[in-house]
């Protein structure tokens, strides 16, 4: 086998072994990739027999990858996603092109990331855009996405960051809550209401204020928890009680009326940064510069 053959066999390995994962069975895999079940499984055998080691468990109902197996996939997936990226590179010609896959949480992917999109295509319509909106975090280092939107303090990481904007937290309550329930005039005020809160990141749901110069948590109480804050803001907007959430998924609601923002003299100010990450460096593919560059314009 010469090199050339060799090195085209283990992309078709690598591309094989992906599918196989991502699909959850050899048949589905087949299909994608146009091939038999069986060739697709004796192709994993023989990948299998020159690692020396199994990548996946069989059974009757489901395959499951091993130790070994999970680090092949990661690897296989950022091999797959920089020869992707060195013949866009190529081709690109000056042109940004290609599918740019783009990961963002589910509300502010809908809310800012989203309407966003059409513009950006009718600049760069040689770029296929791939959006995913999911609060999971996806590996971007391991070729899961192209660009990720991410909250917060950013971990250590050899990935590049640019900051894209920052949103700031509001309490909110719809005026038929606060005709109903009155409004509350200081932070303890809110322990005769019902606070709608998050369902993660705390064991016990704890509202920041500044009072007297200093910072002061608040446990609050609440029937009702979501996981993201379109939903705690569409909660509010209904009358069923009183959120906290990020100001961008309630904005268009407090500028038609439909909420109010409470207890502003007590905001602690809490602002959350907002970046997009990417693999950074001279060989960041056009389109993904491109859209960071475009976010960046309009959000910043």
């Amino acid at each position: 086998m010469d090199a050339k053959t060799g090195g085209a066999d283990r992309a078709r390995s690598l591309a094989l072994f992906a599918a196989v994962v991502e699909h959850g069975s050899f048949s589905a895999a087949a299909r994608s990739m146009d091939m038999s079940p069986s060739a697709v499984s004796r192709a994993i055998d023989r990948t299998e027999e020159r690692l020396g080691v199994r990548l996946l468990l069989r059974s009757t109902r489901a395959l499951s990858l091993t130790a070994e197996g999970q680090a092949y996939l990661q690897a296989s997936r950022r091999i797959l996603a920089d020869l992707d990226d060195a013949e866009q590179q190529i081709a690109d010609q000056g042109v940004p092109r290609g599918r740019l896959r783009i990961s963002a949480a589910l509300s502010h992917g809908r809310l800012c990331i989203v309407p966003l999109l059409g513009e950006f295509a009718s600049l760069y319509p040689h770029i296929l855009i791939d959006m995913a909106l999911s609060d999971a975090l996806v590996d971007v280092a391991a070729g899961q996405a192209d660009v990720a939107i991410r909250f917060g303090t950013l971990a250590d990481s050899s990935l590049t960051a640019r900051k894209i904007g920052e949103t700031r937290r509001v309490i909110v309550a719809s005026p038929g809550y606060l005709e109903r329930h009155g409004t509350p005039e200081v932070p303890e005020d809110l322990h005769d209401h019902n606070c709608l809160n998050f369902n993660f990141r705390r064991v016990e749901p704890v509202w920041p204020f500044r009072m007297d110069g200093r910072d002061v948590a608040l446990s609050v109480r609440g029937n009702i928890e979501a996981n993201n804050g379109e939903t705690l803001g569409q909660l509010a907007a209904a009358g069923v009680g009183i959120a906290r959430v990020g100001s961008f998924s309630v904005a268009a609601e407090i500028a038609g009326g439909q909420l109010v923002p409470l207890l502003e003299a007590f905001n602690p100010g809490d602002v959350e940064v907002i970046h997009a990450v990417f693999v950074g460096g001279t060989s960041t593919p056009a389109r993904v510069r491109a859209f960071v560059d475009f976010l960046v314009a309009r959000l910043h």
